[in-house]
């Protein structure tokens, strides 16, 4: 049975060599390469969250450098701020946290 007369240039582009061979290298690429689109999406992505922490730690940094030149100016806040953040106390001392239960919803 004869092939259609319009069947017969695209069956002739289909069976070209380079047609084959740019196909068959456009499959390799997207699908079976090491750095195939999958891998570039996870890529991109992980790209983007490092972006994210970046900009929120250039955010902190201001605020880092503000709290480290007032506890260096002064004993009374150094000790402040170690007492509060770090619980330090004195020889003797006691310290007591008070920690408010959890609300309920």
């Amino acid at each position: 049975m004869p092939l259609p007369a319009f069947l017969s240039p695209t069956l002739r582009v289909l069976r070209n060599f380079y047609f084959l061979t740019a196909t068959g290298f456009v499959v390799w690429m997207v699908v079976f390469d090491a750095n195939d689109v999958s891998k570039q999406y996870d890529m991109y992505r992980k790209w983007r969250e490092l972006r994210a922490e970046k900009a929120y730690y250039e955010a902190n940094i201001e605020t880092v450098k503000s709290d480290r030149a007032e506890l260096l100016s002064s004993p009374a806040l150094l000790e402040k701020f170690a007492r509060e953040k770090y619980l330090m106390k004195r020889p003797g001392e006691d310290v007591f946290v008070l920690v408010p239960p959890p609300a309920e919803q």
